[in-house]
């Protein structure tokens, strides 16, 4: 990982190169494909937050985040939530801390929308996502959300 590390909107001119990045075959079932994930930030651009990662002018990984806008304050029931939606990391760059980045970008990002916690859901299984989460200080929520495990880290208080 070099310190030319930068967060780029999804554009014209990068959003072919950010629909060809492919994670690891093992690791399909486990994250969708960027096209799917800028369909859904399309579909919902208020929640959404696509992002591209660059190390230099290479793409390592896509990034989204997603800002709770339907929350109401009034429901005992519901809590403010914003959090990783998708994370997918380059098949080739993963292990050299372009995810780490990532979720850490998501984090300042929360925190500077005034937030102290970030979620996360990710598919159990063999090979997954979990241990990298649970590394980075995601807990377990008890919850889930339809077959994907939630899960949440505190952000420091600034």
């Amino acid at each position: 990982m070099t310190a030319q590390l930068r967060l780029e909107k999804v554009t014209p001119d990068n959003v072919l190169a950010a629909c060809r990045l492919r994670v690891a075959p093992a690791q399909e079932r486990f994250v969708s494909p960027v096209a799917r994930s800028l369909a859904e930030a399309y579909a919902d651009p208020g929640t959404a937050w696509p992002r591209l990662v660059y190390d230099g002018d290479r793409l390592v990984a896509f990034v989204m985040a997603f800002f709770d806008v339907r929350f109401d304050p009034a429901n005992p029931e519901d809590r403010l939530r914003s959090g990783l939606w998708r994370l997918a990391v380059a098949e080739d760059e993963q292990g050299k801390g372009y995810g780490r980045f990532a979720v850490d970008a998501v984090c300042e990002e929360i925190l500077r929308r005034g937030q102290k916690r970030v979620t996360v859901t990710w598919t159990p299984g063999e090979g997954g996502p979990e241990e990298f989460y649970r590394r980075l200080g995601f807990r377990r929520t008890g919850e889930m959300s339809e077959d994907e495990v939630v899960g949440e880290m505190d952000l420091p208080r600034g």
